[in-house]
Formats: C-alpha cells, structure tokens, sequence
C-alpha cells in the first residue's frame, strides 16, 4: 500500500497523525468490544455459541490492551518498539483467533463468522500501524 491509499484512509499525509489515528481506531474498537463482552457476556455469549466466561476473559484483557493502546496513541510520539508491539500482538490476536476456530470452538454461525471478521479487522489494524510507522521512519531519515 503506497502512501496515498494510506493517506485517504487516514485523512492526512502527515504519517505522525497517521500513526495516531490508526492507534487510537485500535484502542476503541478493541475499547467496545471489551465492554461489550464484559457487560453482554451472558447474551453474547449465546449468541455466538461461547461461554460467558470466555467472553469475561477476553473482555478483561481487551480492556487492559485497550487502555495500553490508547495511552500508546496519547503519546506526542509513540516509540517505535511499543507501536511493533501492538502490530506483533494485533498479528498474534487475528491467528490464534482463526485457529482457535478451525481447533476448538464450536460456535454458531454468528459466532463464525464474528471471528473471522473480528481477525480480519484486527489484522488491517496491524496493517495500517505497521505501515505508517514506516513512513514515520522514512519521513525521519
């Protein structure tokens, strides 16, 4: 992906603000979705063929990484080394969801196909970070 396809997406040419705004995506949707599994677990959970206690769990962590990765995007300039973090757990989350799916969950249709969405999201998030830390560092040099 050149810059300008990154640029439209991020709606600026400036890849510090670029690097903000896909950090600070990050944190709130992972931010919705932590609250939405803590406080609909029962629901949810139903919903999409998974245990409540699951979704208590992966609510918890996604509230903890969620507040991280929005502390990251609060930084002036986020350090390269905590943004390579949040792209390898983001890379990380999209794989070991899709394998927990083909492995051992057994959810509904619903469920299904939230993982694999879900993955895919998570995957573009780690994309679009990992991308405008490169031209943050290209524009450095």
């Amino acid at each position: 992906m050149s810059a300008t396809p990154l640029a439209a997406l991020a709606r600026t040419v400036e890849p510090q603000l670029m690097l903000h705004r896909f950090l600070a995506l990050d944190a709130a949707v992972t931010g919705a979705n932590a609250l939405a599994c803590l406080a609909l677990s029962g629901p949810l959970g139903r919903f999409l063929g998974v245990g409540s206690a699951l979704l208590l769990g992966l609510g918890a962590f996604l509230a903890v990484y969620a507040a991280g990765v929005g502390l990251l995007a609060a930084r002036p300039h986020p350090p390269a080394a905590g943004v390579r973090v949040v792209v390898e757990v983001n890379l990380a989350w999209a794989a070991v969801s899709l394998g927990a799916l083909a492995l051992w969950l057994t959810p509904t249709a619903a469920g299904a196909v939230w993982t694999v969405l879900q993955a895919l999201v998570v995957a573009a998030f780690a994309v679009l970070q990992h991308l405008a830390l490169w031209q943050r560092q290209l524009n450095q040099v």
